[in-house]
């Protein structure tokens, strides 16, 4: 469980982006909007003499008389007050980008939605910025693509799916991909709930979608069996072996290399079963698939709770922000003191250190440092054979002291 100062200081945070929030769409986006320059000159036509050498309103700075403190589009606390409120983190292999704190904003009264990034500098300053202007969206993938994103959308585990070239203003990193893709981590579930008794929307999940859930979860129930034992080896073995076959370096792969892939790591999926799920998989008959979404969908993921752990532990080693982290950093900030084979007698903390880093090693493109997608992986991996969330954190908290 999270401690209490942990759970105050979330609190906190969504409270500062919130209020951020009311802020930019109740004061700077009236003084802002256009209309106010179209409004004014409309008024100040008719007191103008037709020769007269001054400047329209919107060659000149308005002046404070001259500004309405409500225009067409203004937006009212009432009409915001109707939102839900999630949490979020980017689906990506990146570091610096996976580990963005992004909070987000639905709002009901005209389905529009809005995404912010807080950044912390040092103990005491902070940032709130947007990510994603406040818009109406729809997805851009899957199913759905095409429809616009609706209460029922919103849930923890979803993913929402944005077009990198409507949004300029993203990282470079992140404009890199055709889609930036946006998980779900962590939703207010009273105002959901009180949102969706309010609203007579209905949540679409067509029989199409019931199937293609049913397709991949048959192939991550089989694996699961061949992966238990072993699922840190191969999973942190798979995920350095499909960047290797990606030579291009764009992150896509056909299905002969996923096929080569399985393979050589003995991992058996019937034809009669990948079919259907490449089907799935590559919706846009593009021929290549994003080789991240092919493990997600073929082997599954721990669920957000796990996750969030992982990314905290990351970003206390990666306090440089970089996106990788030395490997000399990682000897130093390991604990292996109470291991249970240390506490038992039957290994020296060195050598639970020694076995810990030589696996990580193995999953790392460069010997001297591991990159975020390579210490997910290695998380992935263990958290297979860990039924309990509690256990799986305990396993994190302990040699790392977060």
């Amino acid at each position: 469980m999270s401690t209490l100062k942990e759970i105050v200081a979330a609190e906190k945070k969504k409270q500062t982006v919130a209020e951020q929030v009311m802020i930019d769409h109740l004061s700077r986006a009236v003084i802002s909007d256009p209309e106010q320059n179209l409004t004014s000159e409309r008024q100040e036509s008719i007191h103008i003499v037709p020769d007269s050498k001054m400047a329209p309103l919107r060659f000149r700075k308005r002046t404070l008389h001259e500004t309405k403190i409500r225009t067409h589009s203004t937006l009212t606390e009432n009409m915001l007050s109707h939102k839900v409120q999630f949490d979020g983190r980017i689906i990506s292999r990146n570091g610096r980008d996976a580990c963005r704190e992004l909070i987000g904003f639905f709002f009901t009264h005209d389905q529009s939605l809005t995404i912010y990034e807080y950044r912390q500098f040092g103990k005491n300053r902070t940032n709130v910025l947007p990510f994603i202007q406040k818009n109406i969206y729809s997805h851009q993938c899957g199913r759905r693509k095409g429809k616009q994103y609706q209460l029922g959308d919103f849930y923890i585990g979803a993913n929402l799916t944005f077009l990198s070239s409507d949004h300029p203003r993203l990282p470079e990193s992140i404009k890199e991909n055709t889609l930036l893709i946006l998980r779900i981590t962590n939703i207010d579930q009273i105002a959901l709930d009180s949102l969706k008794t309010d609203s007579v929307e209905r949540e679409d999940i067509t029989s199409q979608e019931a199937n293609d859930r049913l397709v991949l979860k048959a192939i991550q129930d089989a694996l699961k069996e061949q992966l238990h034992k072993r699922g840190v080896r191969i999973l942190t073995g798979l995920g350095k072996y499909l960047q290797q076959l990606d030579k291009e370096g764009t992150g896509l792969l056909a299905k002969a290399d996923f096929k080569q892939a399985l393979k050589a790591f003995h991992l058996e999926v019937s034809e009669n079963d990948f079919e259907p799920a490449w089907q799935i998989l590559n919706g846009n008959d593009s021929g290549k698939v994003d080789y991240g979404e092919f493990k997600r969908a073929i082997i599954g993921e721990m669920n957000e709770y796990r996750k969030s752990f992982v990314r905290k532990v990351f970003m206390k080693l990666d306090f440089n922000k970089t996106g990788c982290v030395p490997i000399i950093d990682i000897r130093k900030c390991y604990c292996a003191k109470k291991h249970p084979q240390v506490i038992s007698g039957h290994s020296t903390e060195e050598e639970i250190k020694l076995s810990f880093l030589e696996t990580l090693k193995d999953a790392c493109s460069k010997s001297d440092e591991v990159s975020y997608g390579e210490f997910e992986d290695y998380y992935e991996g263990l958290s297979i054979g860990i039924v309990n969330d509690e256990d799986f954190v305990n396993i994190l908290r302990t040699p790392w002291g977060i």
